[in-house]
């Protein structure tokens, strides 16, 4: 994500998105590392399209080296699962082969310079077991992986030009690169948003569309920039958290922010936080439509577009309200907590995510908890 400000008045901190906007590090009970399973069960709906697409490229192409890189790859377990299973799938198609044998991988990950890259280094000698085992059961030899690290912004340059194949980017583009501008009255320098930190239905149509407007800006820069960076015939896949309504103010996309906002009116009113702090705090966050999606690779034009879907995950799928709730609420918290921590202080967080899983769970008793993440196939033209 592109190093921006988030505007806010200025008797309060600013926040650098670029080096502040991480998931919860380590291996905890806290850390992203052990609260991603929802995001996990995204990337599985996904996980055919992503390694018969990136197959597909490999087939088209024959190179001796291939090169795929995972943006947005954060730590814990998900961050390594889509390049077995794409390594897995090629290598498969190889063994097929009496001539072909499987190319070298270069697989390149990415993700913001405070990303615990560590984690995901701690846990490659068991990936790389994983593969000489799959190796040996389907005879298709032992795979040569070179993995990379690379810290940056994908909103800007991160690879040499033509140099990747396959790009797959899951639960990460819904992250803009700034709060957008336009949150604050321009006279008075008063919040327009006050009481939400996301677009609701009491939302002024003006912050509908800042987001929006941002949105464009950062989708067209990273479209530009992958431009430049992967070969003709090469493939992304991308899925975010979208709407399946063309209403910005969607109840199901905006629910659970909806619910963070309640939490902390409840924290307001036991005087734990001032309202001037909450007013002030707006997430750097976009949950675009396909059509959105679509217009944006239309317009940039390096791309064309294959496949779109949008699917439903329900995430109150273990028919448990309490557990399904500390669940939604620790991946919340473990996505949220660095900007939380650098806006309100770390001593909010507790407090704040006890009255949270109290919302979350209270309306899952009531009715199932649903998101939408959508999901495009793309082909460098």
């Amino acid at each position: 994500m592109a190093s921006s400000m988030v505007h806010c008045s200025d008797k309060l901190p600013f926040m650098n998105v670029e080096t502040i906007l991480h998931m919860k590090e380590g291996l905890d009970e806290t850390s992203y590392a052990q609260n991603s399973s929802l995001q996990k069960r995204g990337m599985d709906t996904l996980k055919s399209l992503i390694t018969n697409s990136a197959t597909d490229v490999y087939l088209s192409q024959m190179p001796e080296r291939f090169t795929v890189a995972d943006l947005g790859c954060s730590s814990g377990p998900n961050a390594l699962c889509l390049v077995e299973d794409i390594i897995r799938s090629i290598g498969k198609v190889c063994r097929g082969s009496s001539t072909q044998p499987p190319p070298e991988f270069s697989v390149l990950l990415n993700d913001l310079p405070t990303n615990d890259f560590n984690t995901i280094f701690f846990s490659l000698p068991e990936f790389t077991d994983r593969l000489k085992s799959a190796a040996r059961s389907d005879e298709w030899g032992r795979p040569m992986v070179f993995l990379s690290g690379v810290p940056g912004s994908f909103y800007g340059r991160l690879f040499p030009r033509q140099s990747v194949h396959f790009i797959c980017s899951c639960s990460s583009l819904h992250w803009l690169s700034q709060v957008p501008p336009g949150l604050f009255d321009q006279t008075t320098n008063a919040p327009i948003n006050k009481g939400k930190m996301y677009i609701s239905d009491t939302s002024p149509f003006a912050v509908q569309l800042a987001y929006f407007r941002q949105f464009q800006r950062d989708f067209s820069l990273f479209l530009k920039s992958r431009a430049a960076e992967v070969l003709p015939g090469g493939r992304m896949v991308l899925a975010m958290l979208g709407r399946q309504s063309e209403s910005r103010a969607d109840r199901r996309t905006n629910f659970l922010w909806e619910l963070l906002s309640e939490s902390f009116a409840a924290l307001v009113s036991k005087g734990l936080v001032g309202q001037d702090k909450v007013d002030a705090y707006n997430v750097p966050f976009y949950a675009p439509s396909l059509r959105e999606v679509e217009e944006e690779v239309r317009r940039e034009g390096s791309f064309g577009v294959d496949h779109v879907q949008a699917q439903e995950i329900n995430l109150s799928s273990s028919g448990d309200a309490k557990e399904d709730g500390r669940t939604v609420s620790m991946a919340i918290r473990a996505i949220q907590e660095s900007m939380l921590s650098h806006h309100f202080g770390p001593d909010v967080v507790d407090a704040l995510f006890h009255e949270y899983t109290q919302l979350v769970t209270e309306s899952m008793e009531r009715e199932e908890v649903k998101s939408v993440q959508i999901g495009v196939l793309v082909t460098r033209l």
